[in-house]
């Protein structure tokens, strides 16, 4: 009998945080970044439209999209590609920039589809220490080799939450090697209101060595549509577009992202929510002796070294409420914290409620 073979990968699947709990039925979950205040009503006009095409291929360029992110980010709507997510994006430059043994560098707590897609293309992950969770520019440098293609870097950083201010993000570039490519994931961008940042794609929208990565599945409230973009030097885009699949962003999710960009009060409304909730939040549990970072996307990673409980007792106390948080042990080797998304008005309350009866107990 002859087996069919296939490739193994030495590759940790990727693990997203758990969204139900068996025997429960109303679950809050704050687990996965996902939009606190949901979707624009724009955008629920458009998918409960009855006059949608689905006998249609879409538009395998995304063409209109392209040009409605091009007049909202004043950007060349030639150097962008839209993709099922920001991570096929991620996937995408993997294949054109890497082959076995080329090196790709990511922090040490970093998001693990860098690494995942690094590693099926055959390339070597090499990790840079953090510094209090911190991605540090002087354990990259260290890292760097004749073998470096490209470095992965979100900012904020998920799931830290920390980030890189403006200046420290222009010395990085400075001090790599101009033929190492930048990849700079601006997926929490829109909530950052802190005056020492800046977004990769204000930073560097004219840099041929810097890609950018844009996502509607955070703020926008997209991720079940699964749409995101990059941003980079004409060859780079041009390239992509010969390996890009033929149809990879539905017609659906590209005109649900269009109109998501045009609400501006909705984008506006969720930026406010979040600070608010989210230094409540911080503030709150400090009380607890949970320590978290400074306030800075849409979720807080939380350290319990200095509580009378461990994260994982707090998770599965939690859990039994029916609020899921995000496991740090899960793919990150995080131990003792949890990752906490900020969430609803109703959701945050609640979450306080069941946080205050377990420690009143």
């Amino acid at each position: 009998m002859t087996n069919v073979r296939f490739k193994k990968f030495d590759i940790e699947a990727y693990k997203p945080g758990k969204s139900s709990i068996k025997k429960l039925r109303n679950i809050i979950k704050l687990s996965a970044n996902e939009s606190a205040l949901g979707i624009s009503t724009k955008v629920k006009k458009i998918i409960s439209n009855k006059n949608l095409n689905f006998s249609r291929y879409p538009d395998g360029k995304s063409k209109a999209l392209r040009i409605q992110i091009s007049k909202k980010f004043k950007c060349d709507r030639e150097r962008i590609i839209c993709g099922a997510g920001s991570d096929e994006v991620i996937q995408m430059l993997c294949q054109l920039f890497l082959k076995p043994k080329d090196e790709v560098i990511v922090p040490q707590f970093s998001f693990l589809m860098y690494r995942i897609y690094a590693k099926i293309v055959g390339a070597n992950v090499i990790f840079a220490k953090e510094k209090k969770f911190k991605v540090s520019l002087n354990e990259i440098i260290k890292k760097v080799s004749k073998k470096t293609k490209i470095v992965f870097l979100a900012n904020p950083n998920n799931p830290t939450g920390t980030y890189l201010t403006r200046s420290e993000l222009l010395e990085l570039r400075k001090r790599l090697r101009k033929d190492i490519l930048l990849v700079v994931d601006d997926a929490y961008a829109e909530y950052m209101k802190n005056i020492d940042y800046k977004s990769g794609l204000d930073l560097f929208k004219n840099k041929k060595n810097v890609f950018i990565l844009r996502t509607f599945s955070k703020i926008y409230g997209l991720s079940s549509l699964r749409i995101g973009w990059g941003y980079g030097a004409k060859k780079i885009i041009n390239a992509l577009n010969i390996i890009k699949p033929p149809f990879n962003v539905n017609e659906v999710a590209q005109k649900a992202a269009r109109e998501s960009l045009k609400d501006n009060k909705f984008i506006s409304r969720s930026i406010k929510h979040n600070f608010i909730y989210a230094t409540k939040l911080k503030f709150f549990l400090k009380k607890y002796d949970i320590n978290s970072n400074k306030v800075s996307a849409n979720f807080l990673l939380l350290d319990f070294v200095k509580c009378k409980f461990k994260a994982k007792y707090f998770y599965e106390k939690l859990k039994k409420k029916g609020i899921i948080l995000r496991s740090t042990e899960d793919g990150y080797k995080i131990k003792n914290m949890l990752r906490l998304t900020v969430g609803s008005k109703n959701d945050n309350i609640k979450f306080m409620k069941a946080v205050e009866s377990i420690f009143n107990k």
